[in-house]
């Protein structure tokens, strides 16, 4: 032997790259755990099939979905934006949205339930300030929008 390297033998070890055998009860056990995943995965297709079909596309609205909750009960335009009113059984929601999206100016949105304290959002937003939400069950409230220093106001009205 030239030039070669001699490999020493050991008796009685395994090679490291060998897995050592799995006892047969072992496998028993996780064979009897993968049949449930069949079923499952099976059920879950099925599922998602139907919501697919019953939600799929086209079932939606071309409107934009509004960040406030409720139905519009009101909308007030002005110089530069609109102020939007919501209500549901239990709060009143508004949001003033900028006529003219665009680079972030001044805006604020005011809504006072009749008796409580007004809920105030202002800022330097592009598009939109709010939403503000107030509880008024059995309430009247009031609403007030700036956009760029111009502003609207509601008398108490939802009432």
């Amino acid at each position: 032997m030239s030039g070669g390297t001699a490999v020493p033998v050991t008796a009685g070890r395994t090679r490291p790259d060998v897995r050592p055998a799995v006892p047969r009860r072992h496998l028993r056990r996780a064979l009897a755990r993968a049949r449930v995943h069949p079923v499952a995965y099976l059920l879950v297709l099925v599922l998602a099939a139907g919501l697919l079909t019953l939600a799929g596309p086209g079932t939606g609205t071309a409107d934009a979905a509004s960040v406030c909750q409720g139905r519009p009960a009101r909308t007030v335009s002005f110089a530069t934006g609109e102020l939007r009113l919501y209500r549901t059984r239990h709060y009143a929601c508004a949001l003033v949205l900028a006529k003219r999206p665009g680079a972030p100016r001044p805006m604020k949105v005011t809504l006072q339930p009749r008796g409580g304290r007004a809920a105030v959002v202002a800022g330097r937003w592009g598009r939109q300030a709010g939403p503000v939400t107030v509880h008024a069950l059995n309430r009247c409230v009031r609403a007030t929008a700036t956009v760029s220093g111009r502003s609207t106001a509601t008398g108490w009205i939802l009432c």
